[in-house]
């Protein structure tokens, strides 16, 4: 079954069996626990459920894996959402005495949305992606991990494919984790460059001297933008897109780019010639608009967030490995390492991996010896790591582990640290 094989109509007979028997409750656990941190740390954790017909269910808490695993195979939820660690259980929120009850701790969240790309990008609108867009996505994950563990000291990122349009960054560091809201939007507003919405022509403005992070935003961006932008956007090709590019220009160089432009066709050669006119204009005035070409690279590959998300410790965002209800795909975790070949149309969908779960792997081993020593639990738990390495979604969870493991060493090296630091006194 090809991964556009995918039927709504199927996803009531196919949630249960993933929640089942392929969904990484271990490690969604362990994420979430972060090595019992402190007490009540997971059960404090709001999750909500969207079920079918629409119905939403906020406030859901769990003591145990095991007890989030049985509730959300009865209640088999169409979307899972993930929210702050609270003051008191969420389940028990209108128990708990007016004004106590609080959103203490969460992830530092990133939300990027293609639809928020629609001003620019030609080849499709709203919840529509093509490879040739997907670029964006390539280009906001390279500039924001590299902001945020080069500009703010973060180490562990977690990024993850939404399902349909767009990625979602989980920022998981204890320093992160417990930021207050202004901070939180301090490191939004920092992050963000293009501001403005419909009614807003120019919507990057650089000042002299350009920030060291711009500059280094820059580089990404120059890297893709001839191949993306004009190339397979072709910005500067119709009528209709190289007048919202000459929109953006000074009076005096749209005037002689547009005399150009009637000239010469060629797209790359009209962009060579913009950037030589803004270099021109540069050396002969001290006056704005040196950095144009610059600001109209920002303004069509930099990263858009929903800086809303980010700001708010309550929040609620979208759980890596929930199942996309209209594409079927499976919200995976994203490898960093192999980002430039990162297909969202290659993730896999609901009814691929239940089907592959039917047909097990030719390379598929099992050792008998082992399978008697274990118990009736470690059984149960072992047959799931086996059902799911049965299929497509092998591969994201292994991402997820290596990512789990980074975090664990992390945790032991700190604690470590922190023993020496007392021995000494």
């Amino acid at each position: 079954m090809s991964n556009s094989d995918y039927d709504p109509a199927c996803l009531p007979d196919l949630l249960p069996l993933y929640y089942r028997r392929l969904f990484p409750f271990p490690q969604y656990y362990r994420w979430l626990s972060y090595g019992g941190v402190s007490k009540n740390y997971f059960q404090n954790r709001e999750f909500s459920f969207t079920l079918k017909d629409d119905i939403y269910v906020r406030y859901q808490s769990f003591s145990t894996q095991n007890e989030l695993e049985k509730e959300m195979q009865k209640m088999v939820p169409y979307k899972i959402d993930i929210g702050a660690v609270y003051s008191h259980r969420p389940s028990q929120h209108n128990t708990v005495k007016s004004g106590t009850f609080q959103a203490l701790e969460k992830e530092l969240v990133f939300d990027i949305d293609m639809t928020d790309y629609d001003d620019v990008r030609r080849c499709c609108s709203a919840a529509d992606i093509c490879s040739k867009c997907w670029t964006l996505m390539t280009i906001a994950i390279r500039i924001l991990d590299r902001a945020l563990r080069e500009d703010f000291g973060f180490h562990h990122l977690l990024w993850v494919y939404s399902g349909r349009r767009g990625v979602h960054c989980w920022v998981c560091d204890e320093a992160a984790r417990k930021l207050s809201v202004a901070a939180r939007s301090a490191v939004a507003e920092y992050l963000s460059l293009v501001k403005g919405g419909e009614e807003t022509t120019r919507k990057v403005v650089l000042s002299d001297p350009i920030h060291p992070f711009i500059n280094h935003s820059l580089s990404v961006v120059e890297h893709y933008f001839p191949q993306y932008a004009i190339v397979e956007q072709d910005i500067l090709g119709s009528k209709e897109s190289l007048d919202k590019v000459l929109a953006l220009l000074p009076e005096d160089i749209k005037k002689e780019l547009t005399a150009y432009c009637q000239k010469v066709k060629n797209p790359m050669e009209r962009w060579g010639e913009l950037c030589s006119l803004v270099e021109h204009k540069k050396s002969s005035t001290k006056k704005g608009g040196q950095y144009i070409d610059k600001e109209i690279m920002l303004q069509y590959c930099y990263p858009r967030l929903d800086v809303n998300v980010s700001k708010g410790v309550n929040h609620l965002l979208k759980s890596p490995f929930s199942v996309h209800p209209k594409t079927g795909r499976i919200s995976v975790p994203i490898d960093l390492k192999e980002l430039n070949t990162f297909d969202p149309f290659e993730v896999p969908t609901i009814s691929l991996i239940c089907e592959e779960l039917e047909k097990p792997r030719a390379d598929e081993v099992e050792d008998e010896d082992m399978k008697d020593k274990e118990n009736e639990q470690d059984a149960g738990e072992r047959r799931r790591i086996r059902d799911y390495k049965r299929t497509s979604l092998a591969k994201y969870v292994k991402v997820f582990d290596r990512f789990l493991e980074t975090m664990a060493r992390s945790r032991k090296g700190e604690m470590l640290k922190k023993s020496d630091l007392q021995k000494d006194f």
